[in-house]
Formats: C-alpha cells, sequence, structure tokens
C-alpha cells in the first residue's frame, strides 16, 4: 500500500518509518529543506534507540522516501498521515491546530480519489470534523475520507510501541476507511495479537488525551505519597511494589520522581483541561494533576537545599542526567529545567552532564557548564544531582564520584541507586520516598528493614523494586 507522511518529526519520522518496515510504499514530506536533506543522506534529526538503522535500511530497499514535494507524496497514495506538530499556545493551554488545518488545506486538491486522510497528530476531539469541512470546501469532486489514529509512542521505546502495541486506536466514520485501516494494520500485527480498537472519530480523538491524563495522574498519585513516606519513614519503592503487584492497578508508572515532562503528559492533560472548559465540563482531578505537577518539578530545588543545610549561594552543584527520560535528546517540560533555574536564582553553580541532551539543553539553559565526563562534572562539586535514570548514570562508580567531589551529598531524584549503597560508600544520600541521611539538622532516619526477602521475585518484581517497560513513568 502507497502511504504518504506529512510531518517528519518525532511522530511522523517513526510513524513513515516503521510502516515501510512492514512493506508499505512510503513517503515522508516535509517543507524544512534542510532535514529532508538530512534524511536523504541518512542524517536522523532526533534522538531515537534503533531509528537511524531503520531508516537506512527501509531507505535502501526502496520502501522509504523523503521529498518536500506534497504533490509528489500524495500522488498515488491510498492513505495520507497528518502527522504534523500541535504545540500548546503560548499562554492559552489548547493545542495549536495551525499546522494540522494547513496540512489539509493544502492537500485537499492533491488527493486521490477515495483517499483516506488519517489524523495521526494529537488533536482535541472535533478537529476531524473541521479537517473534514477544510477538503471538502476545497476539493469539490471525488469522495474522500478523514480518520483518526492517534499515536502512543514513548520516546527511547518508540520503534517497539509501534511495531508492537498495546492497541491499535482507529477511529472512522464510513466503512471504506475501517477496511482500508484494518488492512493496514491487521496482517502486520497479527502475529502480535493486537487488539485493534475501532470507534467513532471523535472518541478517537479522546482516547489519546484521556490515557494520557491517566497516567499523569498515576505518576502523581505516586510522587505524593513518596513525600508521605519520607514523613512518617517508609519507603515509596517498596509501597509502589505492594500497589502495583494488584492487577488492577499495575506496576507501570509508579516510580516517583521529580514530575513527569516531556512531549506529550504537560501538553496533554492541558489540552483535555481545555476541551472540558469549552464544553462546561468539570475535571478536577485532572486540574489537580497538573497543579502538583508544576510545583513539585519546583520542590526539588528545596529538596537539594536542604541537603545542603539550607543554603546553595556560591555551592557547586553537578546535575546529571538533564533531558526528561532516558534515551532521548528531548529537553521538552524536563523537571531539570525548573531545577536548575531556581536554584540559579538562589546563587548555585551548575555544572551538567547528560549523555545526549546537552545541545538541547544549551539552547534552553543559561549559565551553565556542561560536561561530556560525569566524573569531570561533579569535580569539586558540593553536591550531585541525579534526575534523569540514564543506564550510565546507574552504572557510576561512586567510589569514584566521591573521591573527585569537594562535599559528599547525593540527592538521588530518581532512586536510581539502590538504598544503602551510596550510603555504604559515605555519601550523605538525599532520596525520593525513603528516609534520607542528609538532612542538615543532624537527624539521620534509621532505615526500615528491607522487605525485598518478603517478596518472591517474579518476571516484574525483582526484590524491592519493579521495572517498567522502558524503565521511565513518561510517555512521550
Amino acid at each position: 500500500m502507497k502511504i504518504a507522511v506529512i510531518g517528519t518529526g518525532y511522530v511522523g519520522l517513526v510513524s513513515g518509518t516503521c510502516f515501510a518496515a512492514w512493506g508499505h510504499e512510503v513517503i515522508c514530506v516535509d517543507k524544512n529543506a534542510q532535514k529532508i536533506d538530512g534524511l536523504k543522506r541518512g542524517v536522523v534529526p532526533i534522538y531515537e534507540p534503533g531509528l537511524d538503522e531503520l531508516v537506512e535500511r527501509n531507505s535502501a530497499a526502496g520502501r522509504l522516501r523523503f521529498t518536500c514535494n506534497l504533490t509528489e507524496a500524495v500522488k498515488g497514495a491510498l492513505v495520507v498521515f497528518i502527522a504534523v506538530g500541535t504545540p500548546p499556545r503560548a499562554g492559552q493551554g489548547d493545542a495549536d491546530l495551525s499546522f494540522v488545518y494547513m496540512a489539509a488545506r493544502e492537500l485537499a486538491p492533491l488527493l486521490e480519489d477515495d483517499a483516506i486522510v488519517v489524523v495521526k497528530s494529537t488533536v482535541p476531539v472535533g478537529t476531524g470534523d473541521i479537517v473534514q469541512k477544510i477538503i471538502g470546501s476545497v476539493r469539490k469532486t471525488g469522495a474522500f475520507s478523514v480518520a483518526s489514529n492517534p499515536e502512543f509512542l514513548r520516546e527511547g521505546v518508540a520503534i517497539r510501541d509501534f511495531l508492537e502495541p498495546d492497541r491499535v486506536v482507529i477511529g472512522v466514520e464510513d466503512e471504506r476507511a475501517r477496511k482500508v485501516l484494518m488492512e493496514l494494520y491487521g496482517v502486520a500485527l497479527q502475529a502480535h495479537k493486537t487488539p485493534i480498537v475501532v470507534t467513532q472519530r471523535r472518541t478517537s480523538e479522546l482516547i489519546k488525551y484521556a490515557a494520557n491524563a491517566f497516567l499523569a495522574t498515576k505518576i502523581t498519585f505516586i510522587n505524593e505519597l513518596a513525600d508521605l513516606c519520607e514523613q512518617v519513614g517508609s519507603n515509596v519503592s517498596e509501597l509502589a511494589l505492594g500497589m502495583g503487584l494488584d492487577k488492577r492497578i499495575g506496576t507501570s508508572f509508579l516510580n516517583a520522581g521529580p514530575g513527569y515532562g516531556g512531549s506529550c503528559f504537560p501538553k496533554d492533560t492541558m489540552a483535555l483541561l481545555r476541551t472540558a472548559q469549552d464544553y462546561g465540563v468539570s475535571v478536577r482531578i485532572v486540574e489537580e494533576t497538573v497543579t502538583a505537577n508544576e510545583a513539585r518539578k519546583r520542590r526539588m530545588a528545596l529538596k537539594v537545599m536542604d541537603a545542603l543545610e539550607g543554603d546553595v549561594e556560591g555551592r557547586t552543584i553537578a546535575v546529571l542526567g538533564l533531558t526528561f527520560k532516558p534515551d532521548t535528546d528531548d529537553m521538552r517540560d524536563a523537571p531539570s529545567v525548573p531545577l536548575i533555574e531556581t536554584l540559579q536564582r538562589f546563587g548555585a553553580i551548575i555544572r551538567a552532564h547528560d549523555p545526549v541532551g546537552m545541545e538541547n539543553a544549551g539552547r534552553i539553559l543559561s549559565g551553565v557548564e556542561f560536561f561530556d565526563d560525569p566524573y569531570e562534572c561533579a569535580h569539586n562539586a558540593d553536591a550531585a544531582v541525579v534526575i534523569t535514570e540514564w543506564d550510565s548514570i546507574r552504572k557510576l562508580d561512586l567510589a569514584r564520584l566521591k573521591k573527585t567531589m569537594r562535599q559528599a551529598v547525593l540527592i538521588d531524584l530518581r532512586n536510581a541507586f539502590e538504598q544503602g549503597v551510596a550510603e555504604e560508600i559515605g555519601f550523605r544520600v538525599s532520596a525520593i520516598g525513603r528516609s534520607t541521611t542528609a538532612r542538615y539538622d543532624g537527624s539521620s532516619s534509621t532505615a526500615l528493614p528491607h522487605m525485598a526477602e518478603r517478596v518472591q521475585p517474579g518476571p516484574r518484581a525483582q526484590g524491592a523494586h519493579f521495572e517498567t517497560a522502558g524503565g521511565s513513568n513518561d510517555n512521550l
């Protein structure tokens, strides 16, 4: 099947490449000539494990092409995906749909008869209706359909999420669109017995927002329980394990941390709130989730200050990890940004390290010295703050890290290190949701008896912790 994908951002590039991997003929189109030229030469503009190899392999096989010419892309395509960005409008909270509507207007006169236009961008309820009206107003003859097919890709494991998804959601208003999209996905997903949810277009549009809002709420819930654990002398990792092994709850998205970030959760929760407001509906749980998450990101700076006797002025702080999650270079709404900016306002000197995110971080942060080597970053630092649980950071030689620092203070905002390991080396540790040894008032909570031995390890429960798919709370 010939497919055109409009937009070579994260969603468009991953989707187009994976469709090609399934054997479809795919042509991706974008107005950014520099990006397209790079893709033709095999230069992938985003960091996503395995994507560069997949692009190269399918381009070499002739199944995947790139162009700036929309006419060339749409000609002969049975299915045209709109996968352009829908960023939040400044000060508005709702999604900016101008790129979606522009794509609809420009492709309308170029569509083949009976083509299916599929909105894959994350859009509010009713966007498909407007896209259909836009195309219909331009295209006076020839049948076409407009469908919804939201993406559920997590950065860092996006290829696996596309090729082996939990489910595929298709929103259609006519039988022909249903048959074409079932053919597009059905054969490839039969081997994995993937559920395909076929529903109305508006329901499909809402599913993406509802799913992300629920996951954001789950993260915020465990973060607030982590605060309670710290106060009562409990352990949030063991609490989450005890909760998550209940199949009704599940273990995913129960890793306490500094708050969710990324390109989806912040944007989608705000867009859902705006949609609810437009329809006069109250979604109080989502409202509180957004408020609590924003407050938490900045409160993490106070946790760092508390570990340094309440004062960071003139102190050197090494921030280890900058991106909103591991295995991506994405800095959008990353918790590291408000943390660093708040510490800088209180006079801290910030040094930072990230395996792949420093270039993007440099565009956002000012007054920060960046280091390729984490040990060099921590040289003569008064504290090290772990804010992204990259595997390379989890595997740091803590004894070596301690030797290079001025003060042995570790603020582990991701619980990246097993409890007690850093303390044994001599670090004063402040972690999330568990007893701490880094309180400046001289009091040290006595660690509670470790409960790992009371849990029989299973495929998802290893000791007193668990691993979520992808290793992170965050979705996109």
